[in-house]
């Protein structure tokens, strides 16, 4: 593996624990200057410090297939937000740009290696207390890692990934200003974020958190650990750490969409319901400096590339569907028209202001994410169990699932699913429907076959289920889903087509950021 000399600070700022310095100030001073992390009290609240600030969500719900081109008539866009929604390399700045979340999910697990550290100069993790922090620490240091992996590499492929390009795993903190760093192979990462996963379950806690909502509290771990297996194609792992979520009720599990549906019908209400950190379906919630409630939610900016009603009607939530056509969802879709644009969104994102200078009326936008939930989770054990045909079972998860989200006295069995499907076309470019191509790197029944149908249903449920919250797009890097970029007319229809992200695309893999690149890292391929 090829070696880069780089600065630190372009990877990961050292954190300390009395400030998070900007990174050229980080340059003027050596790591040893640190404030001494010296108590179990010091050290929690290091472990604040191991979530990024600037998040993936944007970015890979702009890459994914949720979002068309309304047309060149709109203005309400950005050179940034082009560049995302055509899978370029990202060169514009924003808060939410690549570059921004690939140095806050370093500075995290800086933060995480710096708490390790520290334990262990203490004498190693001895009592409870230390126990649970190091269990917080092992898992953000994973769950970091395995955002970057799977944002800026290609999916995990077991014929290929000891050769694919991953990215840097850190295992440690960093005490010189000039290091030599490895990329590591996917497979590597994978197998270090499993490392850092399992050392860590069996000792993850909340008992020190004063919102455990907002860490790695123990069902958001098992969440994230359904998750990972779900995507190392781990199928039994992914259930196991399901069942610890969901207990023997999943339904008193998830989300209340039937109450949300009676709750007064104002956008800010109901997206700052969704977000409250007292709901069982939230297991772990994030905070960042994001536009998100603003492109997401009743305003026209960045409007040029939305989720259209076209798309909305045709591919996803309000399309046809298994429930059939009484079904109603208990809180709805809800429809814009604007200047040469319209969109159709789920209320879901606050839209938050954080004042630095409250009597000039400046800040940053910021917004917060349900990261893990149980309904997420719910639809990755039901995929799991797909791919080891326990169809009736799998069946039994999608009809919870439904049942929850929608009004309907239908029931989800394989013989539905599976006529459902065979009765549609699948989707050309210029032409939606809800079932699309799967061309998974690992193996899967022929198309038309139950366990083809049962995955076309699961992914259609999360695609509902996770709509404008950015996992949309990691279903399709998984299921090698072609996207169809094209430019709609003034109907709101398919006018003609202007990109396509094929199966075997480099671009799946978002580019390192420039400015790493810059300082020799090997950048991912390009056509």
């Amino acid at each position: 593996m090829k070696k880069y000399n780089r600065y630190i600070t372009i990877l990961a700022c050292s954190i300390t624990l009395v400030t998070l310095g900007a990174c050229d100030d980080f340059l003027s001073t050596m790591p040893d200057n640190r404030a001494q992390i010296d108590t179990e009290d010091k050290i929690t609240s290091l472990l604040v410090s191991a979530y990024p600030k600037n998040g993936y969500y944007l970015l890979s719900e702009f890459m994914s297939d949720n979002v068309d081109d309304m047309g060149e008539a709109n203005p309400n866009t950005t050179r940034f937000i082009e560049q995302v929604y055509s899978w370029q390399d990202v060169t514009e700045s924003d808060n939410e740009s690549p570059e921004r979340f690939w140095q806050s999910s370093y500075e995290a697990i800086s933060a995480a290696n710096h708490a390790l550290q520290a334990i262990e100069e203490m004498g190693g993790a001895t009592t409870e207390k230390l126990k649970q922090a190091k269990a917080e620490a092992l898992i953000c240091r994973a769950y970091n890692h395995f955002m970057l992996v799977n944002t800026f590499s290609l999916h995990y492929n077991s014929a290929t990934a000891d050769k694919d390009l991953g990215i840097t795993y850190m295992t440690k903190p960093e005490t010189t200003v000039l290091v030599n760093y490895e990329r590591n192979s996917v497979a590597e990462v994978y197998k270090m974020v499993e490392q850092d996963l399992e050392e860590a379950l069996p000792y993850v806690g909340d008992s020190y958190m004063s919102v455990p909502k907002y860490h790695f509290n123990p069902t958001a771990a098992y969440a994230f650990a359904c998750r990972f297996y779900l995507y190392y194609e781990k199928w039994e792992k992914a259930i196991e750490y399901a069942d610890k979520v969901l207990g023997s009720s999943p339904k008193s599990m998830l989300r209340d969409y039937a109450y949300m549906g009676t709750m007064t019908q104002q956008i800010q209400a109901v997206a700052q319901h969704y977000i409250d950190a007292t709901l069982n379906c939230n297991l772990l919630l994030t905070t960042g400096y994001s536009r998100m409630g603003i492109v997401m939610g009743n305003y026209s900016t960045w409007k040029r590339f939305a989720h259209s009603p076209y798309l909305a009607s045709t591919e996803d939530a309000g399309a046809p569907n298994i429930w059939g056509s009484s079904a109603k969802y208990y809180s709805g879709l809800k429809s814009y028209n604007a200047t040469n644009s319209s969109y159709v969104i789920f209320w879901r994102l606050p839209y938050l202001f954080e004042y630095t200078d409250a009597v000039a009326g400046v800040g940053y936008t910021r917004c917060v994410f349900p990261t893990l939930t149980t309904d997420e989770c719910l639809l990755n054990r039901a995929e799991a169990k797909v791919m080891l045909k326990r169809y009736n079972e799998a069946a039994e998860d999608l009809d919870v699932w439904m049942h929850n989200i929608m009004d309907t006295n239908v029931k989800v069995t394989p013989e539905l699913v599976t006529s459902f499907y065979n009765s549609i076309e699948y989707a050309e470019p210029l032409e939606s429907t809800q079932k699309k191509h799967l061309h998974p790197a690992f193996s899967i029944d022929a198309e038309g076959s139950t366990q083809e149908c049962m995955l076309q249903c699961v992914l259609g449920f999360k695609r509902i289920e996770t709509l404008q919250l950015g996992l949309r797009w990691f279903d399709v890097k998984r299921y090698g889903i072609e996207i169809c970029r094209r430019m709609m007319n003034a109907a709101g229809k398919p006018e003609k087509q202007t990109d396509i992200l094929t199966v075997d695309d480099p671009r799946r893999a978002m580019q390192i950021p420039q400015k790493v690149r810059d300082a020799g890292y090997e950048p991912n391929p390009r056509n």
